[in-house]
């Protein structure tokens, strides 16, 4: 299943120097916590907001997604690891 990825957005937002009010304007909302909302996953990203947020990143509207069972797997290989730092 795949996922918006949320910290891919905040980062491309940090990368291009925005700030929460900014892309709270882009989307339409009167107050930056709209958008911070968003960005925490308190709320969820409309298509459109994804759009218009790849669009101002210049990325393309996949890159903003991750696919769950990978997400999944790489937190399994990072537990296997620490598990086996920790054996030896």
């Amino acid at each position: 299943m795949k996922r918006v990825d949320l910290n891919e957005i905040k980062r491309h937002r940090k990368d291009k120097g925005h700030s929460l009010e900014y892309m709270a304007k882009l989307l339409g909302y009167e107050s930056l916590n709209g958008y911070y909302y968003l960005e925490i996953g308190r709320g969820k990203f409309t298509a459109e907001a994804l759009a218009k947020v790849a669009d101002e990143f210049k990325v393309p509207i996949e890159s903003l997604f991750f696919d769950d069972g990978i997400a999944i797997l790489a937190i399994n290989e990072q537990s296997a690891t620490t598990e086996r730092k920790e054996v030896i």
